[in-house]
């Protein structure tokens, strides 16, 4: 098919496609300051790897790039903007979507959206942060607002890194906001991930992407099918903080399972083997043993020793790795080869820094 033949995607049909969506971390040299060069090289790593799109903003950008004393929030987002538009282009049936994380309440996150509009992202990743005391019925008329100025991407952030929990009934109900065009499912819990799956299916909502932020159970998620009596949800691919590192491997995962879902000859066995092999590295990366503590340190660590980022460094000092965590990192990688893409990214990093 020549390319003047090819259809445009729409958002929602790019997302039920299935994509690898990266969280997009913040790249700080070891004095905190933000490198821009390393943060440019880690966009174009990211589109090269084959990535559907980035999220930006989000937690694995660390949050506290919203606090006036750093201000990084704006330039952040505009930057990567800008980058995309100097990206080799791809045809129209693999775009690369920018989503921006939103956060907080009132005029500040409506202004987090107008900016994310206003500088091209098509969607909101819609964070559930410092609503813990709020009732769901106030967090779904924020939904609600929200949803008037960009499409919104739902998010069941798990309590541990910020989020709340919401009822089963809650789901149903933010499916019922017509610009919702997706969900991220990232309780690290199954019966929560089950909620937010019954929620699609009550809702009757088809064009909604459901979408794994599931770090500790990634395989598994992608080949699971969610079905109640006719109606069917499945996960169609992954917004992830753990899909920041290694992305390349993580788009011919997923481009794989996809194949295999297609063509119905799942053999369970190495996917089995792969989802322990990947759940293991990410508690390492996660930190999970200390409750997650050195979760965005541990990302970090993993692209500075690829040289995509200059230092593990947060805004936050204090937020370092954990004790033992570097060698557990040093295991991981001699442990699971298969899952790192060291040689893919040495091969392009001085083009990708140029």
């Amino acid at each position: 098919m020549e390319n003047s033949e090819l259809k445009q995607l729409t958002l929602r049909e790019h997302l039920l496609e299935g994509q690898v969506i990266p969280a997009c971390p913040l790249a700080l040299t070891g004095e905190g300051q933000w490198s821009e060069s390393h943060q440019a090289a880690l966009v174009r790593y990211y589109h090269a790897s084959g990535a559907g799109g980035l999220a930006v903003g989000v937690h694995s950008t660390q949050f506290a790039i919203r606090r006036p004393e750093i201000g990084l929030y704006e330039p952040l987002l505009r930057q990567v903007a800008g980058l995309r538009k100097a990206l080799p282009s791809r045809t129209p049936s693999r775009p690369f979507t920018l989503i921006a994380g939103v956060c907080g309440s009132g005029e500040s996150a409506l202004g987090e959206a107008r900016l994310a509009a206003s500088l091209g992202y098509e969607a909101a990743l819609l964070s559930p942060s410092g609503w813990a005391d709020q009732p769901e019925s106030a967090f779904l008329e924020h939904c609600r607002s929200l949803a008037d100025i960009i499409p919104i991407i739902g998010f069941y952030l798990q309590p541990s890194v910020g989020g709340r929990l919401f009822s089963p009934d809650f789901w149903c109900r933010l499916a019922e906001i017509p610009n919702l065009v997706a969900i991220k499912a990232a309780p690290f819990n199954r019966y929560r991930t089950l909620d937010v799956a019954r929620g699609l299916m009550q809702a009757g909502r088809e064009d909604v992407a459901l979408y794994t932020g599931n770090d500790d159970n990634i395989v598994f998620d992608l080949l699971t099918t969610f079905r109640v009596d006719q109606k069917v949800v499945r996960i169609q691919g992954g917004l992830l903080g753990q899909w920041g590192v290694w992305t390349s491997k993580a788009v011919e995962l997923l481009e794989q399972i996809k194949k295999d879902r297609a063509q119905e000859c799942l053999a369970l066995d190495p996917y089995q083997t792969l989802n322990t092999a990947l759940t293991d590295a990410n508690a390492v990366i996660f930190d999970a043993v200390n409750d997650f503590k050195g979760c965005i340190p541990g990302i970090m660590e993993v692209l500075r020793r690829q040289g995509l980022v200059p230092s593990n460094r947060c805004l936050d000092p204090l937020e370092r790795l954990s004790p033992g965590q570097r060698e557990e990192l040093d295991r991981i990688h001699r442990e699971y080869p298969f899952l790192n893409d060291d040689d893919f990214v040495q091969a392009n990093l001085d083009h990708w820094m140029a």
